[in-house]
């Protein structure tokens, strides 16, 4: 048992640590409960952890994954309550394991944005019908120029209520091959129906699932 899987919480402040520190918090996070972990060997030497799909900066979650060694067994059940003790406010740890699965596995997310209006919500059923189309082909930026990538297929099981301000919405986008990143469900409305485009959209993920829609641990 010299590989684990925590599933934890990045909330509130939380979620505006980039991915770079975060990584630097779960080291003094593990230092400080005492936690053995595991180094790689070389020159330059660095702790054995990696968070399965990193988080952008600003959004929120509730089920993120990451992995880590360590060079001696640990009581798992008390973990999460051993880091929680000397954690930083916003990062909570909820559930520790033994991965049965490997994080290739991850190919759906269940999240949940609000959309904010500054002049008033639009009907609801607009944005039921702009995310039916057959096809929503959106611009995005990538690490070879830009691309354009099809929301259809990609980004499903929309369900939308009335917000404080503006409207809830939950759907499932994809997070492998394509990875859709959920500000590009804004960044249509944007390019396409802006109209409808809200004035500000706040993330947070719910929980990952693999390719048959099953619970992904």
């Amino acid at each position: 048992m010299d590989k684990l899987r925590l599933r934890f919480e990045k909330t509130g402040k939380a979620a505006y640590i980039s991915h770079l520190d975060l990584m630097h918090v779960m080291q003094r996070v593990f230092l400080r409960a005492g936690v053995p972990l595991k180094y790689s060997e070389g020159f330059n030497p660095h702790a054995l952890i990696s968070i399965c799909v990193p988080l952008s900066v600003g959004m929120e979650s509730v089920c993120e994954l990451m992995d880590f060694r360590v060079t001696r067994e640990l009581d798992i059940r008390a973990l999460p309550a051993e880091l929680n003790a000397v954690s930083p406010e916003g990062v909570r740890f909820t559930e520790c394991r033994e991965p049965e699965r490997k994080a290739a596995g991850i190919k759906w997310l269940r999240c949940e944005g609000v959309y904010e209006y500054d002049s008033g919500a639009p009907d609801i059923g607009a944005l039921e019908e702009f995310y039916r189309r057959e096809s929503l082909p959106v611009k995005r930026r990538t690490k070879r120029g830009e691309g354009v990538l099809e929301l259809a297929g990609n980004a499903r099981d929309f369900a939308f209520e009335p917000a404080e301000g503006g409207v809830r919405l939950r759907c499932t986008v994809s997070v492998a091959e394509p990875t859709v990143n959920p500000e590009l469900l804004v960044r249509a409305l944007e390019q396409l129906e802006p109209g409808l485009a809200p004035d500000f959209a706040g993330w947070r993920r719910l929980e990952f699932y693999d390719a048959d829609m099953a619970v992904f641990r």
